[in-house]
């Protein structure tokens, strides 16, 4: 028998972080979607990759658009990244985020409707898509994801993905935000960027151009790859159908929070 889509370890995680909506009113009016029934479906579409309006109504999660609207509304409030930020803190209380080094790189995806943060693909004749940007820890573990165009340089992004890693609690002390080393690829290859790096108390590791590739910095970076890879098994990461970018970085998000509940806790 398969095993539920919102298993009941997973929702006591994200139930308290749901914000309460109001019932409908005495004068009548159908009773709202539960929220776990909602969530239900948004998996199912994460997973799946079909369109919001092919949601069977027999699995009892209301029309598609109640799980689009109930996404964008939880993504508004935040409820994603704080999801994230929860899963992180129990990896951290459980001694599995690795903050000896960490990991960065990205990935394109076909934007089929355009919309916003897509741009032309030079990988792909120019035709419309985005990229993933993915920052890890040495095991793997999505510390920070971004969205962006795909004509958008990775070095662009590298700063702020660290920058904006989350000060994760979970043992005694002041939170942890800052890996000792940093992993890249040729992309982040930029002397001003490795200057803000040491001033941030982070060792750059990251490829140079027109040099041998050696075989240090490709023994740890393979874990970032990986992750990419988990992410985009969820089909509706792999094509890009959402205009709207706080719907895709969303689901972009929640994917994370899966790898991070799937795999490493």
């Amino acid at each position: 028998m398969a095993k539920p889509l919102v298993s009941d370890e997973l929702w006591a995680r994200i139930e308290p972080l749901i914000p309460k909506h109001s019932s409908p009113g005495e004068d009548g009016g159908r009773p709202a979607v539960e929220d776990r029934a909602a969530l239900t479906g948004i998996l199912f579409v994460l997973k799946t990759g079909i369109p919001w309006e092919d949601l069977p109504q027999e699995m009892g999660c209301g029309c598609g658009m109640t799980c689009w609207r109930r996404l964008r509304d939880w993504q508004a409030s935040g409820v994603w990244s704080r999801l994230h930020h929860t899963l992180l803190t129990e990896l951290r209380a459980a001694d599995n985020i690795d903050w000896s080094r960490a990991v960065v790189d990205s990935s394109n995806v076909r934007a089929v409707g355009g919309g916003e943060k897509t741009g032309p693909n030079p990988t792909d004749r120019r035709k419309l898509g985005s990229k993933h940007h993915v920052l890890t820890d040495g095991q793997g573990v999505p510390l920070n994801v971004e969205l962006s165009g795909a004509n958008e340089h990775d070095i662009k992004h590298l700063l702020p993905l660290v920058a904006n890693l989350p000060a994760v609690r979970g043992k005694p002390g002041r939170p942890r935000s800052r890996p000792a080393k940093l992993y890249g690829d040729r992309a982040y290859d930029s002397e001003p960027a490795r200057a803000i790096l040491r001033w941030l108390g982070i060792k750059p590791l990251l490829a140079k151009r027109r040099q041998a590739h050696g075989s240090g910095l490709g023994r740890y970076r393979w874990v970032v790859e990986r992750t990419i890879s988990w992410l985009h098994q969820l089909r509706r990461l792999r094509v890009r159908y959402e205009r709207r970018k706080d719907i895709h970085e969303g689901l972009l998000t929640l994917a994370a929070s899966l790898v991070c509940f799937n795999v490493f806790l």
